[in-house]
């Protein structure tokens, strides 16, 4: 059944928290710690699944697209990019109660070639237009070596990573990019013209090792503003622009006037670098697939219209070019890893390094050490929405 309730929602999505440590310094409000009083809590990867599979069915989404959503999400908070994770949850929610997006809706085929097809997302969960739309381009690598898949009318999808993870899994190179609302200023101009336009590629080893290249187009993804400001940190200076076109430290400022700087940053440092490769998402996505692209898609700030994203998928089949691909890779990852680092406490690493070590920390640690806040909001979520909440245990 779905919950209108959007006064008593709209409070408490606007404390939902971070992941990381915070500091003393405060920019908007004072973080919550865990203290010596209240141990860290851990939350099993399964408990985590249900909750977010219950707070989607309370909204009236069907079992397989919530469990979808819910993969989507865990995923990112397994890997550690916590921006990503039960973070977005609130925001999907909230979308979901304004009419933004619909939680059921399916994702169709509407042009289809042997090697390429255009999906239309219907305003759906992008996890689940990505995942639909990814299998596509899975099945058509399978059949003649490569798939290109682009879709459109979607929403946030969730980490780029994950689409290329589901490539990797069937024997294959994955490669995912998706546009998202204006974020990014152009090198030399002053508003935000492009998204964050993240894009991932993964390429499988040996013995479950891979290349994960995972990350936005901008200095950083909003995500990072937002957990900046909840941890009462400054802002380094290359991430964001203020109202006037000047570097902004303060993240209250920043989210406001929402204009990240391109990869790079400003144009002395590498930045037309940056817009570069945003501008070839945009490419890939919403203009091939039909959707809206660059300034015409909805502001990220208090949305009013669908979101119509757009995304873009596309699987390869190694053995249509040469053997031996995995060992290559693998061999080609432990030369840079085995590479004299500059400082002997800190390793060579190459992608997916740090996500591997944190799989390893939630392993260790019996689940995913989500910080104070996000308990507090999540229980305020639970009976919001009428749902179990999500159980948790102390750390050790």
């Amino acid at each position: 059944m779905l919950v209108n309730n959007q006064k008593k929602f709209k409070l408490f999505l606007k404390s939902w928290p971070s992941h990381s440590k915070v500091s003393h310094r405060n920019f908007s409000r004072k973080p919550i710690l865990w203290t010596k009083d209240k141990p860290k809590l851990v939350t099993t990867m399964k408990e985590s699944r249900r909750f977010m599979v219950d707070c989607l069915k309370a909204l009236g989404t069907k079992q397989e697209y919530a469990e979808t959503v819910a993969e989507n999400l865990l995923e990112a908070d397994y890997r550690g990019h916590y921006s990503h994770g039960m973070n977005r949850l609130g925001r999907y929610i909230n979308e979901v109660q304004k009419g933004l997006a619909c939680p059921n809706a399916d994702p169709v085929v509407e042009i289809d070639h042997p090697a390429a097809a255009v999906v239309n997302g219907n305003n759906g969960f992008g996890a689940v237009v990505g995942k639909f739309s990814m299998n596509i381009a899975i099945e058509k690598a399978k059949n003649i070596g490569l798939g290109i898949v682009v879709s459109r009318n979607s929403n946030h999808y969730g980490i780029a990573g994950m689409y290329a993870l589901q490539a990797i899994k069937k024997d294959l190179i994955g490669f995912s990019c998706t546009n998202t609302s204006p974020l990014m200023v152009p090198t030399r101009a002053k508003q935000s013209a492009l998204g964050t336009n993240p894009i991932s590629l993964g390429v499988a080893g040996i013995d479950d090792d891979s290349f994960m290249l995972d990350y936005a187009t901008t200095a950083v993804a909003i995500g990072k503003l937002e957990i900046q400001r909840r941890k009462g940190l400054p802002l380094p200076k290359g991430w964001a622009l203020n109202e006037e076109g000047k570097t902004e430290t303060d993240p209250v400022k920043a989210i406001k006037a929402v204009r990240l700087l391109p990869l790079g940053g400003e144009e002395r440092t590498g930045g037309p670098k940056g817009f570069g490769l945003g501008m070839l998402v945009e490419i890939f996505c919403g203009i091939l697939s039909g959707g809206d692209y660059g300034p015409t898609i909805r502001p990220w700030n208090n949305p009013k219209s669908p979101a119509n994203l757009s995304h873009c998928f596309m699987a390869i089949n190694p053995c249509g070019f040469t053997s031996g691909v995995e060992l290559r890779m693998s061999k080609l990852m432990n030369m840079i890893r085995d590479m004299e680092p500059a400082n002997p406490k800190l390793p060579v690493l190459v992608h997916g390094d740090v996500e591997r070590n944190h799989m390893k920390k939630v392993a260790k640690d019996g689940g995913l050490l989500y910080v104070k806040n996000q308990h507090d909001t999540n229980e305020k979520l639970a009976k919001t929405l009428k749902v179990s909440p999500m159980k948790s245990k102390p750390l050790g």
